[in-house]
């Protein structure tokens, strides 16, 4: 059974390896041409046969490399093609100049309205361009002088519109027979009731800060004659009533303690947890406000 890899060679019995030489020949002389695939840039009509290739169609192409020919330092490029139908050989370049293709022999270019009447020499390619640089740097200019005249069209028409209401308030006195003058400020029924309502309720803020206080003062002393009057009651518990001098001071005796705990405990009340709801304060009334009667 054969090995799968061949890893030896067979050498005939006449093999002599003396007489293998490396030969050396000259370089390919001429442009450098290559196999390539490519589609066709443009329709063109066969000049042999009259076949139209459209353009897209896909070729196995020669493409050539000719060193001498060069457009401002851009490589040119030919291709050789075979028409479909006779088998002639088509020749077309590449156009850095135009960004385009042209065609050099075997088929003629199909016309196309677009480029008709487009051909332009360099001295107008270079003064269209002039006018398109200087139109793109004057865009701007045009458009601050736009603007500027719209604000100036505003001014004269907002002047135009204070001249006509002038006049016609000129003429309307002139009809009535009322001299005109410069006009005073008018204090209308609105201001006066709005600046009225500001200083009601200021007074009414006063009066319920100043009710307030009031109430503040009234509890402290409240609970001030209420402090005043247990610390009276309980001095004369403990002080005896006499007609004439006053008695000199003696130690109550555990009886008399116990008996005056007893009584001061019955007179305050006991303590409760219940929860006191405090009455709220009915401000609008403070303010002047009547409230209208509930209907239920």
């Amino acid at each position: 059974m054969s090995e799968r890899k061949v890893l030896t060679k067979y050498y005939p019995p006449d093999f002599d390896p003396s007489q293998l030489k490396r030969v050396r020949g000259p370089k390919a002389a001429g442009p450098k041409v290559q196999t390539v695939r490519l589609a066709a840039p443009f329709s063109m009509k066969c000049t042999s046969c009259g076949e139209y290739i459209y353009k897209g169609r896909k070729f196995n192409a020669r493409k050539e490399t000719p060193q001498d020919e060069k457009y401002l330092g851009i490589q040119i490029f030919r291709f050789y093609i075979r028409c479909t139908r006779c088998s002639g050989q088509i020749t077309f370049k590449t156009d850095p100049k135009n960004q385009d293709y042209a065609c050099e022999s075997g088929a003629k270019r199909s016309t196309e309205p677009w480029r008709v009447g487009n051909d332009e020499t360099d001295e107008q390619r270079l003064d269209r361009l002039e006018r398109e640089e200087e139109e793109e740097r004057n865009a701007m200019v045009e458009l601050e002088a736009k603007t500027v005249d719209a604000k100036r069209e505003m001014a004269v028409a907002d002047a135009l519109d204070e001249i006509r209401t002038r006049n016609a308030r000129l003429e309307r006195a002139n009809a009535d027979g009322v001299e005109v003058g410069v006009a005073a400020p008018v204090d209308t029924d609105a201001e006066r009731q709005e600046r009225e309502d500001a200083e009601a309720a200021k007074r009414a803020f006063e009066f319920a800060r100043q009710v307030d206080s009031i109430t503040e003062e009234v509890l402290d002393d409240g609970m001030d004659d209420a402090a005043s009057a247990s610390t009276s009651a309980s001095a004369s518990t403990f002080t005896p009533e006499t007609s004439g001098s006053p008695a000199p001071k003696s130690e109550p005796t555990p009886a008399v303690a116990a008996t005056t705990a007893t009584t001061a405990s019955k007179d305050m009340p006991p303590p409760s947890f219940k929860r006191v709801v405090k009455k709220k304060k009915d401000h609008s009334a403070m303010l002047g406000i009547k409230k209208k009667p509930s209907l239920v």
